[in-house]
């Protein structure tokens, strides 16, 4: 099959002279050599397309993909991980993850909490800030409260100091976030329990949870919050331990909440669900990750893949084949 990879190289973002910040997102270069070897490995033939801009001047030339493996972040708007799926809908050309729709709602994180409260399943209860003195409903959270932005991944605009304990704190977080980076804040009670991610591959009926790493800050980290300097430098902050269901009724319990949140959220293919457990040992959904990062030794899903016996190599093998089972007869008419 040929398949056309979309990415968005985080040294182009850097030598074009953004942030370390701005670029946390984006994909390292041996991410997509990795991703690159693994589908020649499996039989395909591969064709780098790059970035959103990079795409649409390819698309305006005329070249057309059975399938491309897409994992674009974007740089702009509250819709950006949506512009890549959103232009291969629009010449009918499958890729992998999430739809248009589920990409925008499940970087919105008060939309996705919201749609997770309606679907019964535990969230910790928030609030949604658009204005430095937007703090009237704020009243009905208990602190401690953790205030980020909305709309950011890899922990962006979250450190130690995201944990408040009063309204002067949370005056002054939030006025942080919303000047700097231009979008509401999202404010939630903080959950003092365990943290898990869990890994989840395939879509709907079909998605399973392939495992559940809790996340244990060491003594040399950030505490109590996962924040984007602990995201940053993991290898050293992080301990990304694997724990199984079976003999252990809270992992059991995150992993039934996580399958639920990815199907009816829509998430397709593979990602990941966020959750803490609250003081009762409940766990709770944070936030999902229909767009994961697939760095083989440094993101989440492959590492987890990896600690239960699993290839680099199957697990893109899993992801392409849930998206051929569902874009059968798109691919099918793609490759005539």
């Amino acid at each position: 099959m040929q398949i056309g990879m979309t990415y968005d190289l985080r040294d182009e973002y850097l030598a074009a002279g953004y942030s370390e910040e701005e670029t946390a997102e984006f994909d390292r270069a041996d991410t997509i050599d990795a991703i690159e070897n693994a589908l020649r490995e499996l039989g395909h033939r591969t064709d780098r397309i790059g970035s959103a801009k990079q795409l649409l001047t390819r698309l305006a030339r005329g070249d057309r993909w059975e399938l491309v493996f897409n994992i674009c972040e974007g740089l702009n708007g509250l819709g950006r991980e949506a512009q890549v799926p959103a232009m291969l809908d629009v010449y009918r050309i499958p890729y992998t993850f999430a739809d248009p729709c589920v990409m925008s709602i499940c970087l919105n994180k008060g939309v996705t909490k919201s749609i997770v409260l309606n679907a019964g399943l535990l969230t910790p209860r928030f609030v949604i800030v658009d204005e430095p003195m937007d703090f009237a409903a704020v009243s009905t959270l208990r602190f401690p409260l953790l205030a980020k932005p909305i709309a950011e991944g890899t922990g962006k605009g979250v450190s130690f100091n995201s944990k408040v304990h009063d309204t002067d704190e949370l005056k002054r977080v939030c006025g942080h976030h919303l000047r700097r980076y231009a979008q509401p804040v999202l404010i939630e009670e903080f959950l003092p329990g365990r943290e898990f991610t869990v890994g989840i591959l395939g879509t709907g009926t079909r998605a399973c949870c392939l495992g559940t790493f809790e996340i244990i800050l060491l003594d040399q980290a950030e505490p109590e919050v996962y924040s984007y300097a602990n995201k940053e430098r993991c290898e050293e902050l992080v301990e990304y331990r694997l724990v199984l269901a079976t003999g252990d009724a809270q992992v059991q319990q995150a992993e039934e909440v996580a399958l639920t949140a990815w199907r009816k959220l829509g998430c397709r293919d593979g990602g990941r669900i966020d959750l803490r457990c609250d003081a009762h040992g409940c766990p709770q959904f944070l936030e999902a990750n229909p767009l994961a990062g697939l760095h083989p030794s440094h993101s989440d899903l492959p590492m987890i893949a990896t600690a239960l016996g699993m290839s680099y190599v199957e697990l893109i093998r899993r992801i392409v084949d849930s998206a051929k089972c569902r874009c059968k007869s798109a691919i099918k008419g793609q490759s005539r």
